[in-house]
């Protein structure tokens, strides 16, 4: 069996890949890193499932690299926190000499992974992050995958028996300085429930209380 290997799936064994987890795994706390990990070996699947082809050097970066936002190298950003890992993940291809149409399709994927809809529209690339993202976060699409892989994925890189709080209050240490970037997403419903003082913005609200609206 290839180092790495899980039903199939490998980790490519490249110098570019092998950076990007050195990168990873010196930035990301052990929750985030084996998340983005599972990530890549769920997207991977998908792809062999679907017949898609995607470069897995793309998708590993895309993968290793969509939560990098919200660590503590953000923790002054104002941005929301999938355009930090995206311009992470782009500043880092470019120091490799990777294309920029390559660049663009890894910043796309990782900056759109949290807004529905839209991922499952973009490059492969694009909709096997988000799709990979979802099924270790959620369970989404759970049982598209075997038995065998779901049982090889999580023997080699286990969920915490206290997965989903982990998860969430890393969400909001990630974002909780920056509250804002999460109105009109589905991570104000992690800042509704850990910030009593948070306060959702109401699109039909900011309509009614424009300059178009309201006069000085």
């Amino acid at each position: 069996m290839t180092l790495g290997e899980i039903s199939g799936v490998t980790i490519p064994d490249s110098k570019l890949a092998q950076e990007v987890t050195e990168f990873v795994r010196d930035t990301e706390s052990d929750l985030l890193f084996d998340h983005s990990t599972r990530v890549y070996y769920w997207s991977a699947f998908a792809a062999q499932r679907k017949g898609v082809v995607c470069d897995p050097e793309l998708l590993y970066t895309s993968a290793m690299f969509h939560d990098l936002g919200l660590t503590d190298t953000f923790r002054e950003s104002q941005l929301r926190f999938e355009v930090d890992g995206a311009n992470a993940a782009r500043d880092f291809l470019r120091r490799h000499g990777i294309a920029e149409s390559d660049i663009s399709s890894v910043w796309f994927a990782i900056a759109l992974h949290t807004t529905p809809g839209i991922p499952q529209h973009l490059d492969p690339l694009g909709a096997l992050t988000a799709e990979g993202v979802m099924m270790d976060l959620v369970g989404m699409g759970y049982d598209e995958f075997s038995d065998e892989q779901r049982r090889a994925i999580v023997a080699r890189y286990p969920h915490p028996s206290n997965y989903a709080e982990d998860m969430l209050q890393s969400l909001y240490e990630g974002l909780r300085h920056r509250p804002q970037t999460t109105q009109r997403t589905g991570l104000a419903d992690v800042m509704a429930e850990k910030d009593p003082h948070f306060q959702r913005s109401d699109f039909c609200s900011l309509m009614r209380r424009s300059r178009w609206v309201v006069r000085d």
